[in-house]
């Protein structure tokens, strides 16, 4: 009778060990250090190291048992025109790229399906422009938070729900985009050409950025938050680890923005900016790997709280109304957009830029700008539109415990 007892309890125990399958820290790692590898070359998108990683990507989809659903296999190839210049705006220099989006899917029988994503590209070795090195041209940008580690995410999130033992509520599409660095290319040409039915899509799940987690702060951003009704109090309710900063926006400068628009329920994951954005020294042995792996865990959390809901309703948000076309000049600094202020926390200042002729300093926080108080980063937006190239302006920083006036010159 005991001997019979211990032998249940062990096919108990293993049906559990099989049921609780865990994200791992170490096969992020692994991901993250291929695709930021010196060897991808930055990942540009219709380079041959962004073709390198997509089908590492597709690999990775295939061993986990996700079936294709591109249009070519995993894949889905686009061409498009883009002028690697982002700041001109003429025609005269359109040439034709052309990218693919890796897509898996695991269908589960389910009437609805979440979307799992994050774009894959990223500078290349610096000749679109786009970067924020003094010099970029020929340095290879590996981008290992920017966004290795969002499509890292996507993997393990592709391995966790095909490996975990229990039949989920939903059917689940994992996504790589290509291009997203160009001007959300990949999820534009998804989002248009759906190798599924949207309106069976019950929300986007993003990840841009996810990998340098502060451990002191624990400060993590969701954007996207009034795109459903439910969010708020779903993410209120389940979060015990992090210093949330929400932000209701569906529209934003990665890949949800494209699901938005098609009426879709978003969240955009982000761990804050970095002094390492968009230049070189974005690279693996500076990603908080345990910090991402606590991401993951509250993601999958979240979609656990989803499935005692019915279908998510979309709602619209309003809209940012500071597009960059507002903009005559850059002061060249990173806001820390996980500050909780007042005033906007500089997390990195751009070499050659006005911030930094001022003499403005990572740390530095922005309280005043052209006898403006700056509270908040609507603010510090409003007020920088109304000055044009060459004019000078004072600004007023908080360093520590002394304020100082600086003389900006755009």
């Amino acid at each position: 009778m005991r001997k019979s007892f211990l032998l249940a309890l062990g096919f108990v125990f293993a049906a559990f060990t099989i049921s609780a399958q865990e994200i791992s820290a170490e096969r992020i790692r692994k991901d993250v250090t291929y695709l930021a590898s010196d060897k991808l070359e930055g990942r540009g998108t219709s380079s041959k190291g962004e073709k390198k990683a997509a089908a590492y990507i597709a690999g990775e989809f295939k061993k986990c048992g996700l079936s294709p659903k591109g249009t070519e296999g995993f894949y889905q190839p686009f061409t498009f025109k883009s002028n690697p210049n982002p700041h001109d705006t003429s025609t005269a220099n359109l040439k034709e790229r052309t990218g693919k989006n890796v897509i898996g899917y695991l269908d589960n029988g389910a009437e609805y399906t979440v979307v799992i994503g994050g774009h894959y590209d990223h500078l290349g070795t610096g000749h679109d422009k786009n970067s924020l090195d003094v010099n970029p041209e020929g340095k290879v940008h590996n981008g290992a938070d920017d966004n290795a580690s969002g499509t890292s995410g996507v993997i393990e999130l592709a391995r966790y729900y095909t490996s975990n033992g229990r039949k989920e509520a939903f059917n689940f599409l994992f996504i790589c985009f290509s291009g997203e660095e160009l001007g959300l290319m990949g999820s534009k040409r998804f989002c248009e050409n759906p190798t599924i039915d949207l309106t069976k899509v019950n929300y986007m799940i993003n990840m841009d950025m996810i990998g340098r987690l502060n451990d002191s702060t624990k400060a993590l951003m969701i954007y996207g938050v009034g795109t459903a009704p439910d969010w708020v109090p779903m993410i209120n309710g389940t979060n015990t680890v992090f210093k949330i900063k929400q932000d209701s926006a569906g529209i934003g400068p990665s890949d949800q923005t494209s699901f938005y628009l098609k009426n879709i329920p978003v969240l955009h994951f982000f761990t804050g900016q970095h002094s390492d954005y968009h230049k070189p020294g974005d690279d693996a042995e500076k990603v908080n790997y345990a910090g991402e792996k606590l991401v993951l865990e509250f993601i999958i959390q979240l979609i656990d709280q989803t499935e005692k809901l019915p279908k998510l309703k979309f709602q619209q948000t309003k809209n940012p109304d500071m597009g960059r076309s507002k903009f005559k000049v850059t002061l060249g600094i990173m806001p820390d957009y996980t500050f909780e202020g007042p005033g906007l926390k500089i997390d990195g200042v751009t070499e050659g830029k006005p911030a930094a002729a001022a003499g403005v300093k990572t740390g530095d926080v922005l309280i005043e700008m052209g006898g403006v108080e700056i509270k908040k980063m609507g603010d510090y937006m409003a007020q920088l539109q109304k000055f044009s190239k060459g004019e000078t302006t004072t600004i007023k920083v908080q360093r520590g415990g002394e304020v100082l006036t600086l003389n900006v010159t755009f």
